[in-house]
Formats: C-alpha cells, sequence, structure tokens
C-alpha cells in the first residue's frame, strides 16, 4: 500500500467517524477501547476521542514524557510534570554560598562563565559540587510539602 492509499484510507476512516450516530459511536467505543463510553459523554466528544485514538494508532502516539505527564495528571500529581519553559536568550540568576551566578539559555545549552553546559542539572553540580536537580537548584520547579 502506497503512502498516499494510507493517507486516503485514514481520511476515509476519519469521516466514517465523523459521519456516525450516536447508536455507532457507542459501538465504535466498545470496539476500541473494550467498554462502554460512560453515559454522559456527547457524541461530538466520542467522535473527537475515537479521531484521536485513530490517529495515535496509524501515526504514533505521544512521547514518553507525555505519557508521564499523563499519568501524573491523572494521579492529581500535574504539578510535578510541568517542564520548566526556559527559552533561548533567557538568563537564570541563583546567589549560592555568597556569590552571583548567572546563566544564559542558549540554543546549544547553558552558558555560565564562558562555558557551555548540557542542562542546568549540570550546570548546578558546577555550581555546588554536588547532585541537584537544574530546575530545582534554579527555582523552576514547585517545592513539595511534606
Amino acid at each position: 500500500m502506497s503512502a498516499r492509499s494510507k493517507v486516503l484510507d485514514l481520511d476515509a476512516e476519519l469521516e466514517r467517524i465523523v459521519q456516525t450516530d450516536r447508536a455507532g459511536a457507542i459501538k465504535a467505543w466498545k470496539t476500541t477501547f473494550k467498554s462502554a463510553p460512560p453515559k454522559y459523554l456527547s457524541l461530538p466528544f466520542m467522535q473527537r476521542v475515537l479521531i484521536h485514538d485513530l490517529q495515535c494508532r496509524r501515526l504514533g502516539s505521544h512521547t514518553v514524557a507525555t505519557r508521564r505527564a499523563l499519568k501524573l495528571a491523572l494521579e492529581g500529581r500535574g504539578d510535578e510534570c510541568v517542564a520548566p519553559l526556559v527559552g533561548e536568550g533567557a538568563t537564570l540568576v541563583r546567589e549560592w554560598n555568597g556569590r552571583i551566578y548567572r546563566v544564559e539559555a542558549t540554543a546549544e545549552g547553558y552558558v555560565l562563565d564562558g562555558k557551555t553546559y548540557a542542562s542546568l542539572s549540570a550546570v548546578a553540580r558546577h555550581i555546588t559540587g554536588a547532585r541537584w536537580s537544574g530546575p530545582r537548584f534554579f527555582g523552576l520547579t514547585p517545592v513539595r510539602s511534606a
């Protein structure tokens, strides 16, 4: 099967899901997820979930990091999985043992005193001499309560 025919086949299946009625969506849901959908789900929502599932199966699913984040969110620990967004050009400042450190985020990594490090954890290790979570060292993650 050619790539073009695979795309047309996927398009046809997606269109079939969009055109299905409630009874058809419930049947497709049971086949796909091996259980009945909750009674309160609307037809458009069921269609979107079925379409998403089909696309994931055909085109690839979520990354490991995304699956981990979703699992943590389902467990009510979503704040633990939010990756800090430190964009290129950002400057992180941290005082440690009386010295102020300025770290610049670049496309190549993190620059401290003219040296580029691959991760914030490597920078934190250089500064402290101990193994630290870089995002935690620079205050980018929430502090957990005991």
